[in-house]
């Protein structure tokens, strides 16, 4: 796909976003917005999927670490024709296969349940390993917060990978600098996010992640690192898409009325007409 036409993408996906937490009244849209051109370029630019055959072996895999920004995912698998839109609107309600946190037992497309906090990207360290010991080629993504690494349980799981020399993993952190608290810094600061993944022996990338150059260039570089993991360190806006919520920790996990989704479209539309 071409950037325009990701972009364009990530826009739908970030109306699925907005639209399925206002359905819910309740949910996490800031962190979910911020991933959102991250989650458009590894669905329809880099892994080796298939909507039609879900779980197919040779499949990439991606696990959602920061779990609660199961909007983004969700919204991403509709785009790429995993289930309809229209089960956007039944997000968090009973009976639904979209859950408040993503669960691979009910939902197509979905390769790790996840939410509690470090736990996911342990499980794709294990999907990783288990392609290595398989002599299997396929990849695998995982995606945390900044505020999520704050998780010892991430640092564990980031030594072993290492250890092993796990070159089909990629770690991606979702840097948008806020957290349900409040800045990263003032709560529990994870800084020098990069120097400590390279102390922990990944081979680290620095980006910006709403470019979509910067994404491919990184995700390219990653594919030609070998013996030793990759960690894509993406800085990246709270609540990108959105004016109201852009930069407020506030929007780390409320839904928007509807007038604030009225709003929250219409910066999308002009977004999408731009």
């Amino acid at each position: 796909m071409t950037n325009q036409e990701l972009k364009s993408t990530a826009n739908e996906i970030r109306k699925g976003i907005v639209t399925a937490v206002h359905s819910a009244k309740s949910g996490h849209p800031g962190g979910s917005l911020s991933c959102a051109d991250i989650m458009t370029y590894l669905y329809f630019e880099e892994m080796n999927i298939d909507p039609a055959n879900p779980k197919k072996e040779e499949r990439d895999r991606f696990v959602l670490s920061k779990g609660h920004c199961a909007p983004a995912l969700y919204a991403t698998l509709a785009q790429k024709g995993f289930f309809p839109k229209e089960e956007l609107l039944n997000l968090r309600h009973v009976g639904s296969f979209l859950q408040g946190h993503p669960d691979l037992k009910h939902t197509p497309g979905v390769d790790m349940s996840s939410g509690s906090l470090g736990q996911g990207f342990s499980t794709a360290v294990g999907m990783a390993l288990a392609g290595k010991m398989d002599n299997k080629n396929y990849r695998v993504y995982a995606l945390a917060g900044d505020g999520e690494i704050q998780e010892g349980q991430i640092w564990e799981a980031a030594m072993f990978a290492a250890a092993r020399k796990l070159d089909n993993l990629v770690l991606i952190v979702d840097n948008n600098g806020l957290q349900i608290d409040g800045d990263i810094k003032d709560v529990c600061s994870p800084y020098p996010i990069d120097e400590k993944l390279k102390a922990f022996n990944f081979h680290v990338i620095n980006i910006d992640g709403h470019n979509f150059d910067e994404i491919r260039k990184a995700m390219e570089e990653a594919k030609n690192t070998k013996g030793q993991p990759t960690a894509i360190i993406a800085k990246t806006v709270k609540g990108k898409g959105v004016s109201f919520m852009e930069g407020k920790a506030g929007w780390h996990g409320k839904a928007p009325n509807d007038e604030e989704l009225a709003i929250a479209l219409e910066d999308l539309k002009k977004a999408g007409e731009a």
